[in-house]
C-alpha cells in the first residue's frame, strides 16, 4: 500500500480550501438584498456559468467513484444513459422551463400551486424534500467512505461520521452567506478540480499499463469472459440491467425529467438565468458536457481492469484479479487503486476531487431544500400573520440551511446501514435513492401539465403512493414482509416507470380543475393561462 499523506498532499488540499474561501469571499461582496436574490441570484447568471453549475451538482462522488466501477465491472453502456439525459433535457427546456419563468417561480412546486392550489404545493415540496434528504444523504455518505480510508486509513463507523461532519460544514459554510451565488460560483471551481483530478488519474493509469492505444482497445473489446467492453448500446431485453436502451429510453429518460424539471436541487440553478431560453440552454449544455466526463471516469473504470485483471498483457503472470476489500468492507475498485497505487502529491489530488465532487452536491441540497421551506411551507404561513421585510426570510433560509445540514448528516449515517445491507453497487445505489419522490411527482406534473384534470386530493394520493410503490420494490422491504421476489429484480429504472404509471393514473382520478377560481388566477399571468386553457 502506498504511504499516508505527505507533506505536499496536505499542501494541495490547504491550497484548494484557500481557493474555496476565496471564491466564497468573492461571491458573498453583494449581499442578497430579498429571498428572491438569495435564491435565485436575481435572475443574473451566466447561461455557461449554470450549465457548469447543473453538470457539477448531478456529477457527485456517485460518478467519481462509481463510475470507474461501472467501466471495471461492464462496459461503456453508462454513458449511453446520456442520450436518456439529453431526451429529457431537450423535454424540460421546451416544456417545463417555459412554465416556471411564466410564473415568476422561485420553486418548481409552484407550479402546481398555480395548477391545483397551496396545498399541493406543499405536498409536493414535502416529497421533495424527503426525496432530496435520502438522495443527499446517499451522496453525502458516499464521499464519507472515501474521506475516511484516505485520510484516517479505516472505513470504521466513528471515521465516517467525522468525514460526513467534515463534508457537511464545509458545505455550509460555502454556502450559508452567499446563498446561490456562492453555490454556483463554488460549483465551477469544482467542476475544473474534480475533472482534472481524474485527468491525472487517467494519465497515470495509462502509464502504467505496458500497452498503446490500439492494443488497450483490442483488449478491452476481447476480454477474458468473451465481453466486448466497449460496447456502448446494448438493445437486450433485460429488465434488471438499468443501462440497457429499453431502460435508458424509458426509466432514465423519466428519472432525468424529475432530476431536471422536477427536482429543485437542480431546477433551481436554470430559474437563476435572466429568461427561460437561457435556463432552458444551460440545461441542454450541460447534458451534453456530461457525455466525455462520465466517458473519461468509466474509461478509467476500462483500464483498471487491464491493470488488475489482464496479468498476462501487464506481464504479471497468471491472474489473481483485485481484492475489492478494506478492513473486512466492500469498496469500489477505484477505492483500491487510489489506497494502493496512488504516489504522494497525486493522492492528494485524488482527494479534493473527491471532496470537489461532494461539496457541489451538498451546497446545492442546503441551498435548495432551505429554497424550498422557506418559499413554499414558511413565508406562505407567515404573510398569513404580519409582514416582514424580504431580509426576514434570507435569514429564514439561513436557519432553514442549519437544520437542513444536520438532518443530511444524520442521513448519511443512516445510509452506511441501508448500503450494506442491499450490497448495491455504489453508483446504482446513490441513483435509486432517487426514484422515492421522482414517481410520485413525475406522476402530478404530467397531470398537471398535460391533461386538465387532478385536484388537491388526487395529488397527495399520487405522491403518497408513488412513494409507496417504490419502496414496495425495495429489498429490505420484500425480505422483511415476505413479497413476491419479482419485485425486487427489477432495475430501479422500471421501479421508476411503475411508480409514474401508477402515480399518474391516481392523480388523474380527480375531477377536473375549473378555472376562474380565487387560488389558480392568483398564480396565473397571461402567458401561464395561455398554455393550459
Amino acid at each position: 500500500m502506498s504511504s499516508d499523506f505527505a507533506l505536499l498532499d496536505w499542501l494541495i488540499v490547504a491550497a484548494y480550501l484557500l481557493l474555496l474561501v476565496a471564491i466564497g469571499w468573492v461571491s458573498n461582496r453583494q449581499k442578497p438584498k430579498d429571498a428572491r436574490d438569495y435564491f435565485l441570484g436575481g435572475n443574473s447568471m451566466s447561461m455557461w456559468v449554470v450549465a457548469v453549475s447543473v453538470l457539477a451538482t448531478t456529477q457527485s462522488a456517485a460518478t467519481f467513484l462509481g463510475g470507474p466501477d461501472q467501466g471495471y465491472r461492464g462496459n461503456f453502456s453508462y454513458v449511453a444513459a446520456n442520450l436518456g439525459a439529453v431526451i429529457a433535457a431537450v423535454f424540460v427546456a421546451k416544456v417545463l422551463v417555459p412554465r416556471f419563468y411564466a410564473i415568476k417561480a422561485s420553486t418548481v412546486y409552484e407550479l402546481l400551486g398555480a395548477r391545483f392550489g397551496d396545498r399541493a404545493m406543499r405536498s409536493a415540496g414535502g416529497v421533495y424534500l424527503v426525496g432530496r434528504l435520502f438522495a443527499s444523504g446517499a451522496r453525502l455518505y458516499l464521499a464519507a467512505i472515501a474521506i475516511s480510508m484516505i485520510l484516517f486509513s479505516n472505513i470504521e463507523p466513528d471515521s465516517i461520521i467525522l468525514g460526513s461532519f467534515i463534508m457537511m460544514s464545509l458545505g455550509f459554510i460555502i454556502t450559508v452567506v452567499g446563498g446561490i451565488r456562492s453555490v454556483i460560483w463554488s460549483d465551477l471551481l469544482q467542476f475544473i478540480v474534480y475533472t482534472a483530478s481524474a485527468v491525472t488519474v487517467l494519465y497515470f493509469l495509462m502509464t502504467l499499463i505496458p500497452l498503446d492505444a490500439s492494443q488497450t482497445l483490442n483488449a478491452l473489446r476481447n476480454a477474458p469472459d468473451g465481453q466486448d467492453k466497449l460496447q456502448i448500446l446494448n438493445f437486450a431485453w433485460d429488465f434488471s440491467d438499468p443501462f440497457a436502451m429499453i431502460s435508458i429510453l424509458t426509466g432514465i429518460v423519466l428519472l432525468y425529467i424529475g432530476n431536471f424539471g422536477m427536482d429543485q436541487d437542480t431546477t433551481q440553478r436554470l430559474l437563476t438565468c435572466e429568461d427561460k431560453k437561457k435556463g432552458g440552454r444551460a440545461l441542454i449544455v450541460s447534458s451534453i458536457m456530461a457525455v466525455p466526463v462520465i466517458l473519461l471516469f468509466v474509461y478509467i473504470g476500462q483500464l483498471l481492469h487491464i491493470f488488475y485483471d489482464r496479468p498476462e498483457l501487464m506481464a504479471m503472470g497468471t491472474s489473481g484479479g483485485v481484492d475489492q476489500s478494506f478492513n473486512g468492507e466492500k469498496i469500489t475498485v477505484f477505492m483500491r487503486f487510489i489506497l494502493d497505487e496512488i504516489p504522494a502529491g497525486l493522492k492528494g489530488l485524488v482527494t479534493v476531487g473527491v471532496v470537489a465532487a461532494s461539496v457541489s452536491t451538498i451546497n446545492s441540497g442546503l441551498n435548495s431544500m432551505s429554497s424550498v421551506i422557506v418559499q413554499d411551507f414558511y413565508r406562505p404561513w407567515r404573510e398569513t400573520r404580519n409582514s416582514v421585510s424580504e431580509l426576514h426570510y434570507v435569514f429564514a433560509g439561513r436557519i432553514s440551511m442549519g437544520l437542513v445540514g444536520v438532518c443530511l448528516f444524520l442521513m448519511s449515517v443512516l445510509c452506511f446501514y441501508w448500503q450494506q445491507y442491499t450490497d448495491t453497487p455504489l453508483l446504482e445505489f446513490a441513483l435509486s435513492v432517487m426514484v422515492f419522490a421522482y414517481s410520485g411527482l413525475l406522476g402530478v406534473f404530467f397531470t398537471a401539465v398535460f391533461t386538465k384534470r387532478g385536484s388537491t386530493a388526487s395529488v397527495n394520493a399520487a405522491l403518497l403512493i408513488g412513494f409507496l410503490v417504490t419502496t414496495a420494490q425495495q429489498s429490505y422491504v420484500v425480505d422483511t414482509f415476505g413479497l413476491p421476489t419479482v419485485w425486487k429484480s427489477t432495475a430501479f429504472t422500471w421501479q421508476l416507470c411503475i411508480g409514474t404509471i401508477i402515480a399518474f393514473a391516481i392523480c388523474l382520478l380527480g375531477s377536473p380543475v375549473k378555472s376562474g377560481g380565487s387560488q389558480i388566477e392568483r398564480y396565473r399571468p397571461s402567458r401561464l393561462h395561455h398554455w393550459m386553457e
